[in-house]
């Protein structure tokens, strides 16, 4: 489980700009990283057919609860066994992957500034922005090529809640962020946020 997850690592940093933001390979052993993803609620109780119905782009599909229990752990140097979750079978799996504390705490997600408690949680805020093309173009890639689904599942989803919910609970949350940065196009930004994550390390030692 434990390359699994460095697999999954080093896929959702290229994916969603964390390498260009510090190079991975000379952090990795001061930071710890949280995907929001992987806490979508347990639903091994709810049939299959129910279980891709599931908005999971409102915030009700996350257990932010336990995220929030395991983000204030590791703040207090304690180690957390984050959950895993089986996208093929749109429930949780019995994995959980062993996250030790370290200096620096990445937490990812789409939805994690719509959470008042998270943001309170953080010392710096980044809204990281795609035009609509985008965001379906990679979603559509990722979602036929990692999780097995099919177009037309993927595009129905994309109408039916994706675009919907990101108007309504993401979009809104880019106010609240210190740093928004345009889909990985802005090198004034990146700087910033190394330089902020580096000062922390610094203040660290």
């Amino acid at each position: 489980m434990e390359r699994k997850y460095e697999n999954d690592y080093h896929r959702n940093c290229r994916r969603n700009g964390v390498r260009k933001i510090y190079i991975y390979e000379k952090i990795k052993d001061d930071v710890a990283v949280l995907y929001h993803d992987n806490y979508y609620r347990d639903q091994s109780d709810i049939p299959l057919e129910e279980r891709r119905k599931t908005n999971y782009d409102h915030p009700d599909a996350m257990e932010t609860e336990l995220l929030i229990r395991q983000l204030m752990n590791l703040k207090a140097g304690k180690a957390v066994d984050c959950p895993v979750y089986d996208y093929t079978q749109h429930t949780r799996s019995d994995q959980v992957v062993r996250v030790e504390p370290k200096k620096v705490i990445l937490l990812e997600g789409i939805l994690v500034l719509a959470d008042e408690r998270l943001r309170d949680l953080l010392d710096i805020k980044v809204y990281v922005e795609a035009d609509a093309d985008e965001r379906i173009l990679r979603r559509i890639i990722r979602d036929v090529k990692e999780r097995g689904r099919d177009m037309e599942g993927v595009v129905e989803q994309y109408l039916t809640t994706v675009k919907p919910m990101h108007y309504l609970y993401v979009e809104p949350t880019r106010c609240m962020a210190d740093i928004v940065i345009n889909s990985g196009k802005n090198p004034v930004a990146f700087t910033l946020v190394k330089n902020t994550i580096q000062k922390i390390l610094d203040e660290a030692e």
